[in-house]
């Protein structure tokens, strides 16, 4: 969970806050001090002296522990008094301290035991320990040339593969793979990679930022197979990488670099060093944005036919089209669009030109069309067709088509874009209105035993009836249900929801074991107190003492209800 440093307040539990805020306040940090750069490591009093450790990195909290055993959420109290003591002059604390907090001696950080060194060590000796631990230590030496290998006069694409090769070698080991542990080392290393590129883009020498972006890109892709991403490090070097060549591409770059950027797209995406990843077609788009004749758009265009994949060939051929409108007579574009109409992309393209053109009929054509091609393989697709149909019915006000439309996107309501059942009920007739939601209700209701359909269930709350809705609820029970549906019935069925409630805790508590499920239990028995069933939730706590009395954690709970 990361967390940014100046919003913390937002990113954790009410409770938890006020409770870290309150050690805070106490004077439970008993020793605060900066570790390393960026890393804090804090002693904070609790039931036992516990230790915190945070890594604060560009004013994000990117990790945090604690040793103590609180294992209800991602952070705990002793984390959170942490943070605020971090954060104490910027939120003015001491001055809402209701006695004076107790000095205590400051621990020189790291950070200024290591400025006061330099002060004092003299050039040679400061070159010579370099020297000494980029022998000794490989990662030490891969995070200096990362830093200040930019400073070389030696500036090529295989220099800097070479050292990014070096970094995510040192960090896979022995067995070859870089753990998710590892990845951490291989960030710092290569950050600095992005930072002078950065330097140089706003010096304007885009060579260099060519070398190391081109670098990053080929090298982290091939680290994917051999490294766990699951925080996306490697995915942020490929995005970064790519903004930067795309940066490049739209800068006025000499025509020499532009051509070479050009030349490395269209080598790239021939040998298919980046296939199956998004950024393949993506150095082929970047390509095409530095094309500047027909010459090099045909280049562009004739790869683009090349494309695998139905996913990939539906965006290669909408670029395609892009491209043709930009490079090609109209007759071309037109005949590209009726051979490629199949493609969704296409066809919503086609369908949005032709709704800014008022052209409804040509959308009629093209959705009707798009819903019996894609009706089988493609459900999500037709759902869009149904729409732009809807929407030409609302503009010609074509009553029979808005309620055919309507009522389908209702009970189809897969990314529903507009408010079908108002829609409805603003064009069927009043008198025909029950009895067309009962055909509605009908219709989507199973034929089994488990009928809890969503949509039944909303016509319910719109209609406000409320008794049919909880007999749905009792064919359908499970304390989910019930919680979910408890806002809409409390004040006419509180007495039933009370025995729903109690039946189902009574099964739930039989069932499962363990604290969190406890918990959840305890939680829905404050409910019952809600609804006003303080007798039975105390009848269900002494029975679930006399019957579970070795449960401690049980018993634990239930004090707290």
């Amino acid at each position: 969970m990361i967390i940014p440093l100046n919003e913390f307040e937002q990113h954790i539990h009410e409770n938890i806050l006020k409770k870290g805020l309150t050690y805070y306040k106490k004077g439970a940090i008993q020793d605060f001090v900066e570790i390393s750069f960026g890393e804090y490591e804090a002693i904070v009093s609790g039931t036992e002296d516990y230790t915190v450790h945070l890594e604060i990195k560009n004013n994000l909290i990117v990790e945090h522990n604690c040793d103590c055993p609180y294992d209800l959420g991602p952070i705990c109290k002793h984390i959170v008094a942490a943070i605020f003591y971090i954060q104490q002059d910027k939120l003015d604390l001491n001055e809402t301290l209701h006695t004076p907090p107790k000095k205590k001696e400051k621990t020189i950080s790291v950070s200024q035991q290591i400025k006061e060194l330099l002060k004092t060590i003299n050039h040679d000796e400061l070159i010579r320990f370099v020297e000494e631990n980029c022998k000794k230590d490989k990662k030490f030496s891969n995070y200096f040339l990362a830093s200040f290998g930019h400073l070389s006069s030696i500036q090529s694409k295989a220099f800097y593969q070479k050292q990014i090769q070096s970094i995510l070698k040192s960090a896979a080991g022995k067995n070859g793979w870089i753990g998710w542990s590892d990845m951490k080392y291989v960030m710092n290393a290569t950050q600095p990679f992005l930072e002078n590129a950065e330097q140089y883009f706003q010096k304007k020498k885009f060579e260099n930022v060519f070398y190391i972006s081109t670098s990053i890109l080929e090298e982290m892709t091939k680290a994917l197979q051999f490294a766990d991403d699951s925080n996306g490090e490697i995915g942020y070097f490929i995005h970064s990488s790519m903004e930067f060549l795309s940066k490049t591409a739209k800068e006025n770059t000499p025509e020499s670099l532009k051509k070479g950027l050009f030349d490395y797209c269209i080598s790239a995406f021939k040998t298919r060093i980046f296939e199956g990843w998004d950024w393949h077609l993506g150095i082929i788009h970047l390509g095409g944005d530095i094309v500047e004749n027909e010459n090099d758009a045909d280049v562009i265009l004739t790869l683009l036919d090349t494309v695998r994949g139905e996913y990939e060939k539906e965006n290669a051929q909408l670029y395609k089209l892009e491209l043709l409108r930009k490079y090609k007579n109209q007759k071309i574009v037109d005949e590209f669009i009726h051979e490629n109409i199949s493609n969704p992309k296409i066809r919503k393209l086609e369908i949005e030109y032709a709704f800014e053109n008022h052209h409804f009929e040509k959308i009629k054509t093209l959705a009707i069309d798009g819903i019996l091609l894609d009706e089988e393989k493609k459900p999500g697709l037709v759902k869009e067709w149904y729409d732009w149909l809807l929407k030409i019915a609302l503009l010609e006000n074509n009553k029979s088509n808005i309620i055919k439309f309507a009522r389908y996107r209702l009970i189809n309501n897969f990314r529903g874009t507009e408010d079908y059942y108002q829609i409805l009920k603003d064009n069927v007739e009043p008198s025909n209105w029950h009895p067309f939601l009962e055909e509605i209700i009908s219709d989507v209701t199973p034929k089994n035993r488990w009928t809890y359909v969503p949509l039944v269930r909303q016509i319910y709350i719109h209609e406000a009836w409320w008794d049919r809705l909880l007999l749905m609820l009792k064919e359908n029970l499970s304390l989910e249900n019930i919680e979910e549906n408890e806002i809409y019935l409390a004040n006419d069925y509180s007495t039933e929801l009370i025995e729903l409630y109690s039946e189902r805790i009574t099964n739930y508590v039989k069932k499962y074991v363990g604290r969190n499920y406890y918990q959840s239990a305890c939680r829905y028995l404050r409910r019952m107190k809600k609804l006003g069933g303080n007798q039975q939730v105390n009848e269900l706590i002494e029975i679930f003492r006399k019957q579970y009395p070795q449960r401690k954690a049980l018993l634990e709970e239930l004090t707290m209800v």
